[in-house]
């Protein structure tokens, strides 16, 4: 019998990749389940036949099988025709508890995507919008917005005949490309999806917590309490040991993470296309080449999203992570696209790297050193395991100073809090600014020049149909003026290029980061506002004075993780406006030296009478 299928959400087909047009709501027949690559082929009810992303649609329940007689071996339970095999993920543990577990059965995927449709559908359209206006030459809709969880299907094009990139080696080098290889293992990797990385209680007591939760051993039971706040943290019962600790310190500003002696860092390079499905799918991969090591690995960008994902749901209550510049679809085989993506990549990766909390992650230390495909799924499953996610990063750290004045650290928190708003207010003035900047280089500022030296040269051409005697020096003179002026429209229009991109993506940057603090102070305040009500709950017997005790302590160690972030993010800012000031005006001054070498060089050539 057929399988019928649910559409969950809109995907539309990229032309010449097999794939087929849904819409939320639609009922359509799936026709093949084993394409693989995240990917099955099913039939609307026109009779068109394509490719649809699995986790865009719901197969419908099929009937219990009946059971066997004893003795009989009962068939393997397909997954794949069971309700659970999406929403399993993200339903309320008590209802998890309550349904049949078939997922010993049968394989499920780790780390489900959660799909949603593309914002844009051309580079043209992220010029139209706004969302990164300054580089002309760059498709990515929407660098810098806020978080978005879940990430858009990959590889959706295959790419215009004759493209550069098309004789680069397909799948992952250092993936297995024998039999099946097509069907690229680091898409699918089968496991119980208890791995999942979605706060899924591995007990089945029914206390499993969604993301930025906790393991089902760190149970709350005081009244008034939510199970995601920072009270999971405040009011836990035992502290988990033999964790990695991160030391803070006192140093000259105050709290301040512990720093390694070398910094590490890395190169972002090398993009290459590479194909699955015997080249029905396409994406581009990159090299990443630590200092640490000098031997290059490679990842694709879900990975980067993986590694994203990985690190906000760790360090995000004590540590704002950026997002990373988002997914684009249509056209994002384009060179100019793929060198911009590139160049962003590498930012996102050496902010990551400069963080010594971050960058010494086991986490982000298996992104860049993996040694091989079986290294980095076991450290991927290890990673999506890790207990110590969400407030929970707090019983991780340790002050190597008193407890600090809960007043003083409030009215520290309020002054922050002002100046992060206000400098996300100045920058994005920076970027309004610089927009207008740049479309002006780039538009009716360079056929302001071109004008003027076509008039010059006009009026030369008329000076040389007089027929008088003596003026070709006049005349050629003229001519030339027009030609500088000419040259000089080129050197406005390439510009900002050499220089206002840079300033623009470094406040594009600081945008997206500066968007994070809300939600990490918001944690804080909320630890702050809990201690608050310990007196009402000791006096109404819902904690004891001791554990009013501990909460406080614990606060205060949450208040020096904030502020030893703090302190790292102005020394970062005040390196990265040095410089990126210093090249923006060093190459504004290039830029002008060149524009008067020109005009004095147009300006000898008139005689003096």
């Amino acid at each position: 019998m057929a399988l019928k299928a649910q559409v969950l959400y809109d995907f539309t087909a990229e032309p010449g990749n097999n794939e087929l047009t849904v819409k939320e709501g639609e009922t359509v027949t799936v026709t093949n389940q084993h394409i693989g690559g995240g990917w099955i082929e099913a039939q609307n009810s026109r009779g068109d036949v394509g490719l649809v992303p699995e986790d865009y649609i719901e197969l419908n329940k099929s009937p219990l099988p009946s059971f066997p007689a004893a003795g009989t071996p009962a068939p393997a339970a397909n997954v794949a025709n069971s309700d659970l095999s999406f929403f399993d993920a993200f339903a309320p543990a008590s209802t998890q508890q309550n349904q049949v577990d078939t997922r010993g059965l049968s394989p499920q995927p780790d780390t489900p995507d959660t799909p949603v449709s593309p914002y844009l559908s051309s580079p043209d359209e992220a010029h139209s919008n706004g969302n990164d206006p300054w580089s002309t030459w760059n498709a990515d809709p929407s660098a810098g917005s806020s978080n978005n969880w879940a990430s858009n299907p990959e590889g959706t094009q295959t790419g215009k005949a004759g493209d550069s990139w098309a004789g680069a080696p397909q799948g992952h080098p250092q993936a297995y490309q024998g039999p099946g290889a097509e069907d690229d293992e680091w898409d699918d990797e089968w496991d119980d999806k208890s791995t999942g990385g979605y706060g899924e209680s591995e007990s089945g007591d029914g206390s499993g917590m969604q993301r930025g939760g906790a393991h089902a051993s760190m149970k709350i039971k005081f009244p008034g309490f939510s199970k995601s706040g920072p009270e999971l943290y405040l009011l836990c019962k035992q502290i988990a040991k033999g964790k990695d600790k991160l030391p803070i310190y006192m140093g000259e500003v105050g709290p301040v993470w512990l720093y390694p002696e070398s910094q590490l860092d890395c190169v972002v390079a090398d993009p290459k296309k590479g194909s699955k499905m015997y080249g029905l799918k396409s994406y581009i991969e990159y090299q990443i080449t630590p200092n640490t090591t000098n031997r290059p690995v490679n990842h694709r960008y879900k990975h980067f999203d993986w590694l994203y994902e990985r690190l906000l749901d760790k360090f995000g209550s004590a540590i704002p992570i950026p997002s990373l510049p988002d997914k684009q679809v249509t056209g994002r085989f384009e060179e100019e696209f793929i060198k911009m993506r590139m160049e962003r990549l590498q930012g996102w990766m050496s902010r990551m790297c400069r963080h010594p909390v971050i960058a010494s992650s086991e986490v982000f230390q298996l992104f860049l050193t993996y040694k091989d495909e079986k290294d980095w799924k076991m450290g991927k499953r290890k990673a999506e395991k890790d207990e110590t996610v969400g407030v929970m990063i707090f019983t991780t750290i340790e002050p190597e100073a008193a407890d600090l004045d809960p007043i003083e650290v409030e009215q520290k928190c309020e002054q922050f809090n002002r100046f992060t708003k206000a400098m996300d207010d100045g920058v994005k003035e920076i970027l309004t600014v610089g927009q207008e900047h740049w479309k002006r280089c780039t538009g009716p500022l360079p056929k302001e020049y071109q004008r003027i030296g076509k008039a010059f040269q006009n009026l030369s051409s008329v000076f040389t149909s007089s027929g008088y005697q003596g003026e070709a020096t006049l005349t050629d003179a003229m001519t030339a003026a027009g030609k500088t002026y000419e040259e000089i429209a080129q050197l406005v229009a390439e510009q900002p290029k050499k220089d206002l991109h840079f300033l623009m993506e470094t406040n594009n940057e600081y945008k997206g980061l500066l968007g994070c603090f809300p939600d990490t102070i918001g944690v804080h305040k909320g630890a702050i506002d809990k201690v608050k009500e310990g007196d009402k709950l000791v006096a109404t017997s819902k904690i004891s004075p001791q554990e009013k005790t501990v909460m406080a302590k614990r606060v205060s160690t949450m208040s020096y993780a904030l502020q030893a972030e703090m302190n790292h993010f102005h020394s970062n800012r005040i390196y990265d406006y040095n410089r990126v000031m210093q090249l923006y005006l060093e190459e504004q001054v290039k830029f002008y030296e060149t524009i008067a070498a020109k005009l004095r060089q147009a300006h000898s050539q008139f005689t003096t009478m």
